[in-house]
């Protein structure tokens, strides 16, 4: 998780929404990545799409026959996933996800949906949340009170 904070910390620098996602492999690794929407002017550059797909073009090289598909990863994000995030998690197959601070407003991993453990849906996650919760707030604190100062 300390890894993934200091993606957040970067898309913090970058003016972006601080949030960091790292995946990690056999004790590994293998994808870092922090928001990136306003860099990329693409509202789907979050950051833990831009690291599964990351993940999944690292773990399928040299193989014609690998999907890509994330089992036995885990991903680490210092924010809990929203929809999307989420159900890219569930179709990827990542096996288990850490998440920092939660979002009751978009959540759906635990705090408004539970997408990630739908037992309707074909794969499903072990998901831990809370993990270094306030270091994460943190950040977002700082990003929305410096907007809110902006706008003053």
């Amino acid at each position: 998780m300390k890894e993934a904070l200091k993606q957040a910390a970067l898309a913090l620098e970058k003016g972006e929404v601080p949030v960091g996602a790292v995946v990690v492999f056999e004790n590994k690794i293998i994808a870092r990545a922090h928001n990136q929407m306003e860099t990329l002017h693409d509202p789907t550059a979050h950051a833990e799409m831009i690291a599964l797909t990351q993940a999944s073009s690292t773990v399928s090289q040299g193989s014609d026959k690998h999907r890509g598909s994330l089992e036995k990863c885990t991903l680490y994000v210092t924010m809990e996933p929203c929809p999307m995030c989420a159900g890219a998690l569930v179709i990827t197959k990542c096996s288990k996800l850490v998440f920092g601070a939660r979002d009751t407003k978009a959540g759906a991993c635990e705090s408004l949906y539970k997408i990630t453990s739908d037992d309707r849906l074909n794969h499903r996650l072990v998901v831990q949340g809370g993990v270094m919760e306030e270091d994460s707030r943190l950040f977002l604190q700082e990003f929305f009170r410096g907007l809110r100062k902006e706008k003053r």
